[in-house]
């Protein structure tokens, strides 16, 4: 086999002599083998993409497309010019005034302008409010990459295509969307779902964001983004069929409302019953209880205030969510905490104003996370797509590394916090459990309360670590139970709340010398 390399090597050196060296290259060192060639002249242009076209596959894609970017932008011409080479199609486009918008045309060898072309590959509708200016060009590049090579940032690319678009300055956060629309030259499989990406050539990755998908169909693609950049398409695996996505719609909106229902029963009862009123434990419950009714009326209408016209209405409900569903973190958390202090320090520990410092912090600290957020960019909180089709949005929050540090990483703690709590305590209670000196109705009582710590685990929201525990890979049957489990939390502590008041029933029922010898046990 290496015989053979070599063999091939060598018949490719005798007929490429200059071109061995350079597909080792850096792109900066290739442009400078053009230099025999006019400064920002069309043919030094020409010169650099055909050695990028050569060295395309060994290079940095990021680094090599920032590189072929400022070299198109750079160069100096009277009218539109298209250059093609292998690989490369560009158009320099000289636009006769900047009050219209501009389409642009290209296939494997030409790129034109407001004229279509045969074998069309890819159209571009670029809008008015651009403005290149008539002393600026609109700079067009098509990159069609050997069949054969794999990008690590790239995999499944469509056809292995990426479309480029400039005018020599940052343009971002357009209200005119700029459209590109793809041929498909093969169909998709249905296991793989096509998605809208661009190249962040700063942070050398590739992103979504600004961009979506408005059509498809099984012959070409179409992508609307906000800015200008290389663009492609990403075939990515389908994790969810379109049925299975229905139904846990359902089930998400349906057993959010009986948890809502059962939530505001579960206030009822607490308000008219004097002893759970009295019952600090009870008190922090109902906290938690509050906060999830929160996140419940604030997630319901959430897709229908995206779906309205009014900016305020949705920045308004993604804001309280936000909230709520930080509120519903904490007094997750503050839930460990007392039931650590009731159980395992209860002789041990006092704190003074006990509840009003867990309010404090249960309302508080929510609310600072989310006047920060407002502080530093009131647009965090707007309509945003849930799924990467982009075809649901609600009113959340919009910056993903705000979601992943305000939301993603609180519960992360809380779900550590509320995990080593409970282990606490279950190691405590098998302790008591197991002790030999207990008496067996000591044991029993125990044996009862550890299955009580089992329905506290909803209360300390640890099923919302299913997600977690998936390690990214979140299968369908994972996102059924967690979908069942979590939306009907509230109705669990429904339950758990008619258990409890059922049981301070039974005890003021009893009998006078029962209840002394059930006190006497606890």
């Amino acid at each position: 086999m290496q015989r053979k390399m070599f063999w091939l090597v060598l018949l490719v050196g005798f007929y490429t002599m200059d071109s061995v060296t350079q597909v080792n290259c850096e792109p900066t060192d290739c442009w400078n083998d053009c230099n025999e060639f006019k400064d920002r002249s069309v043919a030094k242009t020409e010169c650099c993409m055909k050695r990028y076209s050569q060295g395309i596959t060994k290079w940095n894609i990021f680094k090599a497309i920032q590189i072929l970017e400022s070299i198109l932008e750079e160069t100096e011409v009277n009218q539109t010019t298209n250059i093609s080479v292998p690989c490369l199609v560009a158009l320099l486009h000289k636009p006769p005034n900047d009050s219209r918008s501009i389409e642009i045309y290209a296939n494997s060898t030409q790129a034109t302008s407001d004229v279509d072309v045969s074998n069309r590959a890819v159209r571009v509708q670029l809008p008015a409010e651009l403005h290149a200016g008539l002393n600026s060009s609109i700079v067009f590049c098509m990159i069609q990459m050997p069949g054969n090579i794999s990008l690590p940032d790239l995999q499944n690319l469509s056809d292995n295509r990426l479309v480029g678009v400039s005018v020599g300055r940052n343009v971002a956060g357009l209200k005119q969307r700029i459209n590109i629309t793809m041929s498909i030259a093969s169909a998709i499989n249905e296991s793989l779902r096509p998605e809208c990406v661009f190249l962040n050539t700063t942070s050398g990755h590739v992103s979504t964001r600004g961009c979506e998908m408005v059509e498809y169909n099984q012959t070409y693609i179409t992508c609307s983004c906000d800015h200008l950049t290389y663009f492609g398409v990403l075939l990515v695996s389908v994790d969810l069929s379109p049925k299975d996505a229905e139904i846990l719609f359902y089930i998400t909106y349906i057993g959010c409302g009986i948890s809502l229902f059962a939530l505001v029963i579960t206030v009822g009862l607490f308000i008219i019953n004097r002893k759970l009123r009295g019952d600090d434990s009870k008190k922090i419950h109902i906290s938690l209880a509050v906060a999830l009714i929160l996140l419940n009326v604030h997630f319901l209408p959430s897709q229908a205030a995206a779906a309205s016209s009014s900016t305020a209405l949705c920045r308004y409900v993604a804001l309280l969510l936000h909230y709520s569903l930080l509120a519903s973190f904490t007094w997750m958390a503050l839930e460990g905490f007392h039931l650590y202090l009731l159980l395992v320090k209860v002789f041990n520990v006092y704190v003074r104003r006990y509840l009003l410092k867990l309010s404090v912090v249960g309302w508080g600290l929510p609310a600072v996370i989310v006047s920060v957020v407002v502080i530093i960019n009131k647009d965090t909180y707007g309509r945003t797509s849930v799924d990467s089709s982009n075809t649901t949005e609600v009113c959340y929050i919009t910056d993903d590394n705000v979601k992943m540090v305000t939301t993603v990483g609180m519960f992360i703690l809380v779900f550590i916090f509320n995990v080593i709590m409970l282990g606490v305590v279950i190691k405590w209670f098998m302790g008591l459990y197991f002790h030999k000196q207990r008496r067996q109705s000591e044991r029993n009582a125990a044996k009862n309360k550890i299955c009580t710590l089992l329905v506290l685990i909803v209360l300390l929201g640890l099923t919302w670590g299913l997600i977690f525990f998936s390690l990214g890979q979140v299968n369908t049957p994972v996102l059924y139970i967690f979908c069942i489990v979590n939306c009907l939390q509230g109705f669990f502590i429904f339950f758990y709340f008619v258990l409890t008041l059922k049981n301070t029933k039974d005890s003021a029922t009893m009998p006078s010398t029962d209840i002394q010898s059930h006190s006497s046990k606890t």
